[in-house]
């Protein structure tokens, strides 16, 4: 099994950021860019991933805001069978939790939203996980284009609210806190390999 890493939005480049918008200024708090959080994240992963030698690639290694499509292009050269499209973020919007998409339809992506979200509960057992059970899993479904265009199985999370002033200052703006995020997308990851691919 290959995890396609994909973090969402652009980074900092030479201290300025390359993504409109996507960012929260808590003023004397601090501030939070999505594309470095996102950048964060996938770093922790990778290094994690590393040390138990499950194979992966960051989709969009670049520090600039690589296109939608050419992020899906990149990952859908990989074998569909073998491979699932892993697209990490933060979200915004004034809610709290944290949340995990899949495009519609019932396919192997939602079994493994499913195992990403009980990997969330068992980290944050005192958090939400903003879920939607009308079809009969937790994920949510939407049609976003990483999701829609990639020829593999593919999630996208969302991890808490940057304008959230609690999660920030909790959570997303720690060390502590984005471990904790690195360790339950790994731990997910972990599950996947064996359950969903059987490796």
């Amino acid at each position: 099994m290959i995890v396609l890493l994909d973090n969402g939005h652009g980074g900092l480049i030479n201290g300025e950021y390359t993504t409109p918008g996507k960012r929260k200024d808590w003023g004397n708090a601090g501030i939070i860019y999505e594309g470095e959080f996102n950048r964060a994240i996938v770093a922790g992963i990778v290094e994690q991933l590393t040390l138990l030698k499950i194979p992966y690639v960051n989709i969009a290694p670049e520090y600039r805001d690589v296109r939608l499509e050419t992020r899906v292009n990149r990952a859908n050269k990989y074998p569909a069978g073998k491979s699932f499209y892993l697209s990490i973020h933060s979200n915004a919007g004034g809610g709290h939790g944290s949340e995990i998409f899949t495009s519609p339809g019932n396919t192997k992506s939602d079994k493994i939203a499913t195992i990403f979200g009980e990997a969330y509960r068992n980290e944050f057992p005192n958090r939400k996980l903003r879920t939607d059970f009308s079809d009969g899993d937790l994920d949510k479904e939407r049609r976003f284009y990483v999701l829609t265009k990639t020829k593999i199985p593919a999630i996208l999370t969302e991890s808490f609210f940057m304008d959230n002033f609690e999660e920030f200052k909790d959570i997303l703006n720690t060390r502590e806190g984005r471990q904790k995020i690195v360790d339950y997308h790994v731990k997910a990851i972990v599950r996947t390999k064996a359950e969903i691919f059987g490796e």
